[in-house]
């Protein structure tokens, strides 16, 4: 009498294509162009200006334009960055997720390691000329000296790159990696294992079995909420890109000058300066990227024609 062993099920995914490509750009314009941008702004005068907490740079930033202040370095970098860096995330974490649960990883471990890879890809071929003149628009003086006109986003993108070349404009991108690296690794990891915690909280125990949006949502926010841990290398990011005049700051920083020039101003305190819209912005951000990425994929599948990459 013979037997025959039961297999265990191996993840599922489908071709390759643009979906996810389409997907990513899509809800990281929208992201970006509703709360993100705002969250941003106000995160990083926060990181640059140490001496300033949530109110006053709240106050700040509309001191420099109204509503419009909190938009600064939406247009052009924060739409580019966006309709690139989203697209680039969705797509090689979702196929490096699949890839390492295919290795027998679980959920949490292809979570954190697709996320890794995603955030680092993102960073050196999308984000970093993006993330450095958004920090330079939110960051340098904007009033006009000795009846010389304000200089645009674009004369002053000009005039880092004729004076420091590629390296100016790509100022501050080993600590954009860092950043991005650790961001999403914990937003996807956690998220994913709220995910399970859910799933088994529900009864929802069998592979087809989907959680429904108000889960997705709940769990991709508690993801966001807890990747703010890693603010020290936002704040030192926000330093090495910052055009704030200060003349105590040393020359040629590197991350790990930057780090010890910041404790030695503001202490551990000044490493988490700007955590609270941080962890706004992360819940926002994940909500979008993780949340409705998810959840829009059969949708974006049906625009297109095409499954999403990564279904499982």
């Amino acid at each position: 009498m013979s037997s025959t062993a039961v297999q265990p099920q191996s993840p599922k995914k489908r071709s390759i294509n643009f979906s996810n490509i389409i997907l990513g750009a899509t809800i990281n314009m929208a992201e970006v162009t509703s709360l993100g941008q705002p969250l941003e702004v106000v995160k990083t005068t926060m990181a640059a200006n140490r001496n300033l907490n949530f109110v006053n740079s709240m106050k700040y930033v509309w001191s420099r334009g109204g509503i419009v202040g909190f938009y600064q370095g939406l247009i052009p970098w924060a739409w580019i960055e966006a309709s690139t860096k989203g697209a680039v995330l969705l797509f090689v974490s979702a196929e490096s997720e699949y890839r390492f649960k295919l290795l027998g990883m679980g959920n949490f471990t292809s979570g954190i390691l697709g996320g890794v890879l995603g955030g680092v890809t993102q960073s050196y071929l999308t984000m970093g000329f993006c993330t450095c003149m958004k920090t330079v628009e939110i960051t340098r003086l904007k009033s006009a000296s000795a009846g010389a006109p304000v200089q645009s986003s674009w004369n002053v993108f000009r005039s880092i790159y004729a004076k420091e070349g590629l390296r100016g404009i790509y100022k501050g991108v080993n600590a954009v990696a860092i950043r991005q690296m650790t961001n999403w690794g914990s937003r996807f990891g956690f998220s994913r294992l709220v995910e399970d915690w859910v799933r088994k909280a529900t009864g929802k125990t069998k592979p087809e079995d989907r959680l429904n949006a108000w889960e997705k949502i709940g769990a991709t926010a508690v993801g966001g909420g807890l990747s703010a841990w890693n603010q020290p290398i936002e704040v030192i990011r926000v330093e090495m890109q910052s055009k704030k005049e200060d003349p105590n700051r040393p020359k040629n920083l590197t991350v790990a000058k930057t780090f010890k020039y910041i404790m030695k101003t503001n202490g551990v305190k000044g490493l988490y300066r700007g955590v609270t819209p941080r962890i706004g912005l992360g819940i926002w951000q994940t909500v979008f990227m993780v949340g409705f990425g998810d959840m829009a994929k059969d949708f974006v599948a049906k625009m297109t024609g095409e499954a999403p990459t990564a279904k499982h």
